[in-house]
Formats: C-alpha cells, structure tokens, sequence
C-alpha cells in the first residue's frame, strides 16, 4: 500500500516523503528570514543588549524573549501578505488604503527607516574609529558612502554572504563565551519569562525591543518575498509557500534571539558582576576577551563595521521600497524612485550623526523611537491582512487576529509607560 503525504508536495506537485527530499525543499525555501535577521543583529541590539546587561544585569531578558515572539508572527504576516497579495506592504498601503492615514503610515515609517540608519551607520563608523583610529564623523561619511555605492550599483549580493558569515560568526562567539563567563544559569532563566520592569529600566527595554522588533524590517521581508517571485498561482503552490516561509522566519528569528539573549547574559555577567556600567560602545569589545584576549577589540571593530554596512544597507533597501511604494511607482533597485527613498534615508540619518555628541546614548535613542512607531506599521499590516479584499480565504484567522491584536495592545502599553517616565513619572 502507498503512502501518500499530501501536505509537502514538489515543484510537479507529486507528494514528496522522503525525508532527504523534504529537506532539501526547505533549505531550498531558506534566505528571506535570514536576511531580515541581518537587520536585528547590528549595532543598535549590541549597544541595547551590552546596556541592558550591564545596568540591570538579567532583569531585561524576557524583553528578548517578548520581542523575537512578537518578531516571528508579524514577519510572518509581513511574508504572508506578500506571497497571497503579491505586493510588498508599502505597496499594499498605496492601494488599499485612503490618503490620510496613508500619509500618517508613510511619513513615520520614513522616519523609522532614518533611525535605523542613523544607528547602522554610526556603528559602521565606530567600527572604523576602533580599527583605523578614523573620526567618527569621518568614519560616518566614508561607511554611508560605501552603503550609497554598494546599493546603487546592485552589488549586496556580491558581499551579503561574507558580511551575513563573518557578523554571524561574532554571534555565535557570544554563545560560546556563555560556557566561558559562567553566568547564573538560574537568574538568567528566571528572567528569560519572568517580566520585571520600573521607570529606570523602561528606556533600555524599549530601546531592546525596537531593536529586534523593527519596522523596516516589516516593509522589507514583504519586499524579498517579491524577489523571489513567492507569489502563489494555485492553492497548493500558496500553501506550500506560506507552510515553508514560516519555517524560515521561525528558524532565523530562533537564531537571532539566541544570539541577543547571549549578549545580554555575557554583558552581565562580565560588566554588571563587577559593578561597571557601560557608556561606549566601545567599551563592549571586553565582552569577546574571555574567548579571543587581546584580539577581542580588532575583533569588535570588524564585526562592527560589517555589521553596521550590512545592516545600513537594509536599512537603505528598506526606505527605496518604502518610499517608492508609498507612491505607487517601481520599488526596482535601479528605479529613480527607489533611489530617491533610499537617499531620504541614509542622507537624513548622516547629517544627525553629525550633530551627536554621546554616540552610545544616541544608539538607544535610536532604538527606542523604533519602538514608538511600531503600531503605525503593525496597524496598516493588520487591517490588510484581515481583509479578504486583499488576502482572500487566506485572511488572518482568529488565532493569527487574536495575538496580533494582543501584542500590539502590549507595544502600546509599554510606549505608554515610555511617555509616563519621560515626563516625570515615576513606577
């Protein structure tokens, strides 16, 4: 008697049961959640992740927790809405959406893309400043230059696979250090779940927060699936699709957390155990001396630099398709559209990094404001997702609409809270 596996079929849609070829499928189907991982694996996670270790020792980790949950449902939804819709959610927006609120979308979302470049440039820049004893200013002109050259010229591929390796093999550095710095395995788990936060501690968490949660990320992952053309002809092909995509998310965003909780229990347990708080990014290089001694800061600032282009890069990706969707018009690399938005990012984000004064403190602000424009981004992805205007049959069910609902109430909550300290409250 055959056996039939009707829920994994092949490109000729013939069942497919043997593990080896079921395998091969989904490493097939790998890449568009790594590559947004790049994006919450930069210098705005390290400055927040050193932060959060060093100043509250554990007490922050059930943010990364929280956070990489919330990241893998609506990067999910992000890649949802691009394989039923075939349309990148900027995209979405333009055609679905009136024109205010389009506008209110858009002009924010623009606003997050330049945060999230101000910090990917201005690590890039301490990287350079830490090797070659450059400026920072300097620094920051010379890695937004190579950002706008690499991008305008098509030439990411050519070196995603050394910067997405090389900043990887940093992170994977700080899952080894946590055999080598012997943390306090029960605190840290504790606090993996167990929430603990006060008025001294919300700024830091939300900075950890925007930093894994980011909203170009939302309008980026939309936007891969559109280049690989995962836009489902028939039932059997969408379902696939969607079923293998989210075994990308989940597998990238799974690596991403344990490589930002690694950050934070190492920071703590070799900052905050002996009382030293940190003020520099810089200063985090001390982090990698257990596993690579005296290599630890040329190590640092390697990492740095090509996490910070890598990362600034995507941020730029992020603001062409955001602004030429928006408009309607081509989101193509090589379409002035996609250009302009991408100018209205990295340009932005360089004449601000020339007006700081405390590079460290400004990578948490970064962060933060990340955070407080995250319901202008997940509300749009909401209502378009629940529509089956838009998505069909293939609109969100009541699980999928329950939890986003729940964890934007949470974001919401927590920005509220952010509000209430800045003007003097105290919890």
């Amino acid at each position: 008697m055959r056996i039939k596996c009707p829920s994994f079929l092949d490109n000729s849609g013939l069942p497919v049961c043997s593990g080896a070829r079921l395998l091969r499928q989904v490493l097939a189907y790998l890449g568009p959640g790594f590559f947004v991982t790049v994006g919450f694996i930069d210098p705005g996670n390290w400055a927040t992740n050193i932060a959060a270790g060093s100043h509250f020792n554990y007490d922050l980790l059930w943010v990364v927790t929280l956070s990489t949950l919330m990241l893998i449902l609506w990067q999910h939804i992000s890649a949802h809405l691009g394989i039923v819709a075939g349309k990148c959610l900027a995209e979405a927006i333009h055609d679905y959406v009136r024109p205010l609120p389009r506008v209110i979308y858009g002009v924010t979302a623009m606003v997050a893309n330049v945060a999230t470049a101000l910090a990917e440039i201005l690590g890039a820049a301490i990287g350079l400043n830490l090797l070659f004893h450059i400026p920072i200013r300097l620094a920051a002109v010379i890695a937004a230059a190579i950002v706008i050259a690499v991008v305008w010229f098509q030439r990411y591929g050519s070196l995603e696979k050394l910067i997405v390796g090389f900043v990887s093999a940093i992170g994977f550095a700080y899952l080894i250090e946590l055999y080598l710095v012997k943390p306090d395995w029960g605190a840290a788990a504790y606090h993996m779940v167990v929430p603990k936060l006060n008025s001294s501690s919300i700024l830091v968490a939300m900075g950890v927060l925007g930093a894994v949660v980011m909203p170009h990320n939302m309008y980026l992952h939309s936007e891969v699936i559109q280049n690989r053309n995962w836009k489902g002809q028939s039932d059997d092909e969408t379902r696939r699709l969607l079923r293998f995509e989210f075994v990308d998310t989940l597998v990238a965003m799974l690596a991403g957390m344990a490589i930002n909780a690694a950050m934070v229990i190492v920071a703590a347990a070799v900052f905050y155990r002996y009382g030293i708080q940190i003020g520099q990014l810089t200063q985090a290089s001390a982090t990698l001396r257990p596993l690579v001694g005296s290599l630890a800061s040329v190590l640092f600032g390697i990492a740095l630099l090509f996490a910070g282009l890598s990362s600034s890069m995507t941020a730029g990706i992020a603001g062409g398709t955001t602004f030429s969707g928006y408009l309607g018009r081509e989101t193509a690399v090589e379409s002035p559209w996609f250009r302009a938005g991408m100018l209205l990012t990295l340009l932005p984000a360089l004449a601000a990094i020339m007006l700081i004064k405390d590079t460290f403190q400004a990578l948490i602000i970064s962060q933060v404001c990340l955070s407080v424009q995250l319901p202008f981004t997940m509300l749009p992805l909401f209502l378009l997702t629940q529509s089956k205007r838009v998505m069909g049959k293939y609109a969100n069910k009541w699980a999928e609409a329950s939890l986003m609902v729940i964890t934007g109430l949470i974001i919401v909550l927590l920005n509220a809270l952010l509000i209430y300290k800045v003007f003097g409250g105290k919890f």
